[in-house]
């Protein structure tokens, strides 16, 4: 029997294909209007949706689709996702849990070393023959302070990456101290960045992160230190970003998130002191085929006997 599969973010061809070979029919909507549409069509028997922690799934689209039985998170993000409306009707939600952890870690690393040397600031003045203007000191990353918010699976492959690569010394924040960790436990984001030089975000999303660096957060960090979020875009505050970076209150920041994207704020657009990539750090072709792997793994599990590998914990 194949069954649809509502579609609503952006997946590659090759996974489209391995999708419906799995036995689905993908009905990709991508835009709110495609996704009223799609919602309104397929309603009256759609039994699987598949989105992500930033696109979600609210309240009222579950409820207009009364046969949907499955919701899978592409990636280890489901914040966006109503899960008191999921659970509620005996709805099934599932993620990605660490699919792209090794990808997300390194992409962290790579933005850090970016903005610290100014890879892509040196580039551009190189390119336009500022050879000598471009030719300015800038700090090394070994032997640094290396504050990461959030020791998860990608915190934790990050810190590895520090210590190992670099020989930096690691603190974190997280709700809770982790027992039998090596690295230094800080009880407040505001205390991690006044003792770090670099802050990275590793923390997930939702609620209970929103818009955890703030300004004082930022202030913390000092004119030296630099952050990079690799997390959710809601973690950080984009105003009191935009404010710290214009004033010099940190020396730089790298984003692969952002509040509300795709749309990049007009005042970050033409900041020197700022790195954006397009959420690009979990799309390795390692990463996507086993993100996209656990999702039919997990399908093919819930339609053969209704268990499912990676559920999203009923407390969550």
């Amino acid at each position: 029997m194949v069954r649809d599969i509502l579609i609503l973010i952006e997946v590659s061809p090759e996974s489209l294909s391995r999708i419906e070979a799995a036995g689905f029919k993908a009905q990709v909507a991508l835009s709110a209007q495609d996704r009223t549409a799609a919602i309104k069509s397929l309603g009256a028997h759609l039994e699987v949706v598949l989105t992500n922690g930033s696109t979600g799934l609210s309240a009222a689209q579950i409820a207009a689709l009364p046969e949907l039985k499955l919701i899978c998170a592409l990636g280890a993000g489901y914040e966006k996702i109503d899960l008191g409306a999921a659970h509620a009707r005996g709805i099934v939600v599932t993620h990605g849990p660490g699919t792209n952890d090794s990808s997300v870690a390194d992409h962290a690393i790579a933005l850090l070393m970016s903005i610290v040397r100014a890879i892509p600031q040196v580039d551009a003045a190189a390119r336009r023959g500022q050879w000598a203007q471009s030719r300015q000191p800038r700090p090394t990353l070994s032997k640094k302070k290396l504050g990461i918010l959030g020791l998860g699976n990608i915190g934790q492959q990050i810190a590895r990456r520090a210590v190992g690569g670099f020989e930096m010394t690691v603190g974190y924040h997280s709700r809770h101290s982790r027992e039998n960790s090596s690295f230094t436990y800080f009880d407040t984001p505001t205390a991690l960045a006044a003792w770090a030089d670099f802050l990275i975000v590793a923390t997930p999303g939702g609620a209970g992160t929103f818009h955890l660096v703030d300004t004082n957060v930022l202030r913390a960090l000092g004119p030296d230190g630099y952050l990079v979020n690799i997390a959710r875009g809601s973690v950080v505050d984009t105003a009191a970003l935009i404010e710290a970076l214009n004033n010099h209150y940190i020396a730089g920041a790298a984003l692969d998130v952002l509040e509300g994207e795709p749309e990049v704020p007009k005042a970050l657009i033409n900041l020197t002191n700022l790195i954006l990539t397009p959420h690009i750090g979990g799309r390795s072709p390692e990463a996507v085929a086993a993100t996209v792997g656990l999702v039919i793994d997990n399908l093919k599990a819930y339609f053969a006997d209704g268990a499912v590998l990676t559920p999203v914990p009923r407390g969550e």
